[in-house]
Formats: structure tokens, sequence, C-alpha cells
């Protein structure tokens, strides 16, 4: 108990103010865990505060459009979880009454809820006494007590869940995950951590063992590939311009996008053109290409680097479907796209 009640008492003193720490409103902590996985908290923050301002309740996001959903995500990444949500607001809206099931067992049968949000809303929403384990988790438990267990396997969360089950005070579940994540997230960080200051500087078993750098353990990388995106910006006469919805699955599933010709490599002008040509040569007229950035445009994901290059096409006459800018910017984009179309204003004007 020494370590859960330390763990506990750090936490009161050093915790940050988040508005989802002052509810026990599922929906209110459901839609945080949700916005914060794979998120930091500075980057998730603006967009919990505006997702709380447009549907302050679940039916409210429950009767709101996909597109309208996208849109506020627009630049939180992993767009799944957006769609995800937005199904699962509608389960529990309009088959469950508006009413979040009340136990861990019971939430993971939603859509987009997985062991770690689960219990994080059980705990925190209910009180029920289940162990939430994620990244942060992970590190401190493997620091504090030296566990050299493979986190990439499967069976490392049953173990480390195991543990954290036995520390945790019973009668304060949602503190003592809150802390421990918390911990993770400000004190016990993945790089050089200042355990001069740690609470824990005289009992954590890697520091002593001068292992802190090497914990967690983790034996799995990622393998990246490498794709050649070139993005299309048709304008016509009116000085308007085309997109598409990205239906296929995959990344960026039901976002917009311009006409896209994708490579095996990046292309010159001489070979884009031909492409540019080939693809439109019985449907427009081309009066001119020219790129918008002459150097591809790295665009990060977590197992994909895209080189993003916007080429603009002139063309005589009408675009189908043509939108104008201000119309285009209603449209939920991938955010290196939303960005483009920000700064480039004078490309589409």
């Amino acid at each position: 108990m020494v370590f859960s009640n330390s763990l506990i008492q750090w936490y009161l003193n050093n915790k940050r103010d988040l508005p989802w720490r002052n509810t026990q409103n599922p929906y209110l902590i459901w839609l945080s865990e949700i916005m914060l996985q794979q998120t930091r908290v500075a980057q998730g923050l603006p967009y919990y505060l505006a997702f709380t301002n447009a549907f302050p309740t679940v039916f409210d996001l429950a009767n709101a459009s996909e597109e309208q959903v996208l849109k506020l995500w627009q630049g939180l990444g992993y767009y799944s979880r957006a769609r995800n949500l937005h199904k699962t607001a509608q389960h529990v809206a309009f088959e469950l009454n508006g009413i979040f099931p009340d136990n861990n067992t019971d939430l993971l049968k939603l859509k987009g809820i997985g062991d770690y949000t689960a219990a994080a809303i059980a705990s925190f929403a209910y009180d029920e006494a289940v162990p939430v384990v994620d990244g942060n988790v992970f590190r401190v438990l493997s620091r504090y007590f030296d566990i050299e267990t493979d986190i990439s396997l499967a069976t490392a969360k049953k173990e480390f869940a195991a543990l954290a089950y036995e520390l945790m005070p019973k009668k304060e579940p949602a503190n003592f995950n809150q802390a421990i994540m918390e911990f993770g997230a400000l004190q016990c960080v993945p790089k050089n951590p200042n355990c001069e200051i740690c609470v824990f500087n005289s009992s954590c078993a890697a520091l002593q063992k001068k292992k802190v750098a090497l914990l967690p353990f983790k034996s799995k990388k990622v393998k990246v590939s490498y794709r050649f995106f070139n993005y299309l910006v048709l304008e016509d006469d009116d000085l308007k311009t085309t997109i598409q919805k990205r239906d296929q699955k995959g990344i960026w599933h039901n976002l917009y996008e311009f006409p896209l010709i994708e490579t095996e490599s990046e292309v010159n002008f001489d070979v884009i053109s031909n492409l540019i040509a080939t693809k439109y040569q019985s449907e427009y007229a081309i009066s001119s290409i020219s790129d918008c950035n002459s150097k591809g445009q790295i665009h990060k994901l977590s197992h994909q680097h895209l080189n993003i290059k916007f080429w603009k096409v002139k063309i005589k006459g009408a675009v189908n479907d043509g939108i104008s800018l201000e119309i285009l910017k209603t449209f939920p984009f991938p955010i290196v796209i939303f960005n483009f179309i920000e700064k480039e204003f004078s490309i589409l004007s």
C-alpha cells in the first residue's frame, strides 16, 4: 500500500485541472478517453471542448451527420475513432435510451471501446475496481518493479493488469487509475525523466539498477510503408474545383481529397503531366499544369509515410460537380490537405 498511497498523494498534489476529471458523466468521460487515444492532452483538449460545445449530450452526437463529426475531428488523426464514436453514440442514444452501460463487461460490448477505455469509464464514472493499462501504466510499473516482460506480447497486458489490480485500493479505483496515468504522463515520462525529484527515487528498482532508459521493453518495431500521392487541384474558368470522397478502406476513410494519382515513387513534371493528360483526355481540355509544392511534403502516419505533392491543373470550361473555395472548406479533409487549402488560398482564387 505504500506505493499506492504515495502515488495517489502525488496525484492529488500535482494533477492537471482537466474538465473530464470534474465529472462522473459517462458520456463526457467516454468522449475524452476516445479522443486521448494516441493523442496528447494538449492536442486533445481543444477538440474535447469543441465536441462538448457542439454535442453536449450523447443524443446531440447521435443526431449529427458523420460529415459533421469528421469535420470537427479534422486534424486529430486516427479517424476510425471518430466513425466508431458516432456509431456508438447512435447505439447508446437510440437503442439504450441514452444510458451507458454501468460496468466494465458491458462497456466492452460497445463499438470502439477496448479494455483500456472500458476500464477508464467503469472506474471514473462508476467507481468499479478495474485497472487501466496503457503505455503510461506499462512504463511506471515496469520501471518501479523492474519488470522486463516484452510489452508487445499479448500476455503482457494481463500481467500488468493483475499487478495494477493488486496495488489498487479498492475504495479508490478512480484516483489510483488517474494517478498512475498522470504520473506516467508528467513524471515517469518515456525519455529522460527527472528521477531526482521523483517521489519513488529511493524505491524504484529501475533507478537503482540504472535501467530507467531500458524499460519498458518492447521488441516489435512498426514496419513503415512509403507511398507517393499526387493531388490534382483542378481549377476551371469559374475558379471552381472538384473533390472526391475516400470511400475505400484504409487511411482517411470517408474524408475528402482532391483527385489523386498514386505513384510508386516521386515523379517529375514530365511524368505527372503525361499521367494527368491520360487521366482526363476524354473528359477535360487542359490549358496548363504547374506544381504547387516543388518538393514533396512528408506526412507521417503510424504505419505509413506519405510523400504528397499538389499539382494545379487549369481546365477550359467547367469541371464536373465544381465547388467554390468557400464550400470546399466546409468538407472534412485530412489535415494535410486542409492546411494546403488554408495556406494556398490564392491557388484557388
